[in-house]
């Protein structure tokens, strides 16, 4: 059994669209028998419907970096958990603080405050008829399981700075992934990787090959396992993870339908 994991922003969705070449090699890796999802920091309500009007199909979604494991349908199969306490110490923080948005991510939902001009939450939400509910501070100790909460900043260097100080000061519950200017923090442990790993365990998938894709930091857990792979816009400390470059999704599934290749 061949297993696709493709990352969506930056990878599978570039330049605000996916591409025909892609859409086009998706079909022809699923009509062939193997199996295709994707495995990003979205929510799975801001990842399907984008996926079904490029007219993606896909067998499974791995979301918010492995906090979230779905069936195809959007049955969920998993769900990691951070401490609602943890959530409160982590907001009061100054660097955290300075975020455009506050967003905590539940299987049927996501629960925003904080948001401020620069956020794309509810834009997107209301783009994709996505359901957000908005609370207040004093609200999160009330909230249901969270498996990710999200920030967003105006430059890179601020998420990479606020990634630092969480990880610091919380990494014993928690890891903060940057993401070009988003930073996701998921329970300890949680990562692509382990998504991947958790899918096939769930599944009962036996001995299958995994072929990742992706182009960012958060991507790096499933490329090192697998042996993954990256595109051509990904940045050079990437590249130089990744077993090779394509130039784009498309491409990489194209060149690996009928080649065996062990992890």
């Amino acid at each position: 059994m061949k297993i696709a994991a493709s990352d969506y922003d930056g990878t599978l969705f570039r330049d605000d669209e996916i591409s025909e070449s892609d859409v086009e090699g998706v079909r022809r890796w699923r009509n062939a028998g193997h199996k295709f999802g994707v495995v990003t920091g979205r929510d799975y309500g801001m990842l399907m419907p984008q996926l079904r009007h490029y007219g993606i199909g896909s067998d499974y979604a791995i979301c918010n970096n492995g906090g979230l494991i779905c069936k195809a349908d959007g049955t969920p199969l998993w769900q990691a958990e951070i401490p609602l306490s943890t959530l409160v110490d982590m907001v009061k923080e100054p660097c955290v603080r300075k975020s455009f948005h506050f967003a905590f991510s539940a299987a049927d939902c996501t629960y925003l405050y904080h948001e401020s001009e620069g956020s794309w939450i509810t834009r997107e939400a209301k783009q994709w008829n996505f359901k957000i509910v908005g609370i207040h501070e004093e609200d999160i100790m009330s909230l249901p399981r969270i498996h990710q909460f999200s920030l967003g900043y105006p430059e890179p260097d601020e998420a990479a700075e606020t990634s630092r100080i969480i990880n610091e000061k919380y990494g014993d519950v928690v890891h903060a992934y940057q993401n070009r200017c988003s930073v996701d923090v998921t329970p300890k442990g949680v990562s692509k990787r382990q998504g991947i790993e958790k899918l096939i365990s769930l599944m009962d998938w036996e001995s299958p090959e995994v072929f990742a894709i992706g182009d960012e930091i958060n991507d790096l857990p499933m490329i090192e396992a697998f042996q993954g792979f990256t595109v051509d816009t990904a940045r050079e400390a990437i590249k130089a993870k990744a077993r090779k470059t394509y130039s784009g999704v498309g491409a990489m599934l194209t060149d690996n339908i009928t080649t065996w290749v062990k992890y």
